[in-house]
């Protein structure tokens, strides 16, 4: 029997924030959006690439071509933990999406086994590719930045046209979907942006929820590492509890269930 083949750069077991319960999170290599904050630049070639190891000249390649065999091997691991907490596995990134028919086999793969599957998506992908999807993942954890195509543009270096169109599509088909909101101060957490965002998601009967997800730091020495340059630099702070919380009022004021964090 022939195993697909896909570009990953972790498998993280025992994630807790990547949907409900405990969680397998398979993270694809590879990603069409390019977001100023990316605290996973190493995801973004689809390629395997080296990196530089922490306080050292020394380099490691990050990212490995694995077969669909492989994949459920690791996830066979963790069912009786998915099977206690009501978990599962949840393919994230990068973006899953592009590599469309690697995700697909695992998907399949899982659902054979009954085991819980969720996605953690940009949107950014073919209408065609997310009809193919229907029915067979159990939750989309689906990123929402801006409601502004310019400011999308400016931030990510893609249009999101596709994204808004993507998930109105799941809507009208009724899939379950979180939406997952980073809060950047000064970039995404400004109140045009939060109020776009609360009247457009409102309008979406399917939306069950929504995270707000802080920003850190945590990604930002892996830029040097990689030969990269952080646009950010050190000018973005996190947002504290008390911002965080005057977002989270603006969303529920709309109606909507909303936490902060995964």
């Amino acid at each position: 029997m022939n195993h697909l083949t896909g570009t990953i750069f972790d498998i993280k077991r025992f994630a807790v924030h990547d949907g409900p319960g405990i969680r397998t999170t398979v993270f694809f290599k590879g990603c069409p959006l390019n977001c100023w904050w990316c605290h996973n630049p190493e995801s973004q070639n689809i390629d395997p690439e080296p990196i530089k190891r922490p306080n050292s000249e020394e380099t490691e390649i990050v990212g490995k071509v694995v077969d669909t065999k492989y994949i459920m091997k690791e996830i066979r691991k963790d069912i009786i933990f998915y099977e206690e907490s009501n978990g599962g596995v949840t393919f994230s990134g990068g973006e899953p999406l592009l590599q469309s028919e690697f995700l697909i086999a695992l998907i399949d793969s899982c659902s054979k086994e009954d085991i819980h599957t969720a996605i953690d998506t940009t949107g950014y992908g073919s209408q065609k590719l997310l009809k193919s999807l229907l029915g067979k993942l159990n939750l989309y954890l689906y990123d929402l930045k801006f409601i502004d195509d310019k400011l999308h543009q400016k931030y990510t270096g893609v249009s999101n046209e596709s994204i808004l169109k993507n998930l109105e599509y799941l809507n009208s088909e009724n899939e379950s979907v979180i939406i997952r909101i980073p809060i950047i101060p000064g970039i995404t957490d400004t109140r045009s942006n939060i109020a776009d965002l609360g009247g457009y998601i409102s309008q979406l009967s399917s939306i069950t929820e929504v995270n707000i997800l802080p920003y850190n730091h945590l990604g930002e020495g892996k830029y040097p590492r990689l030969n990269r340059h952080y646009r950010l630099g050190n000018k973005v702070r996190t947002p504290s509890d008390k911002e965080l919380n005057k977002i989270k009022y603006e969303f529920e004021s709309h109606g909507t269930k909303v936490s902060i964090g995964g």
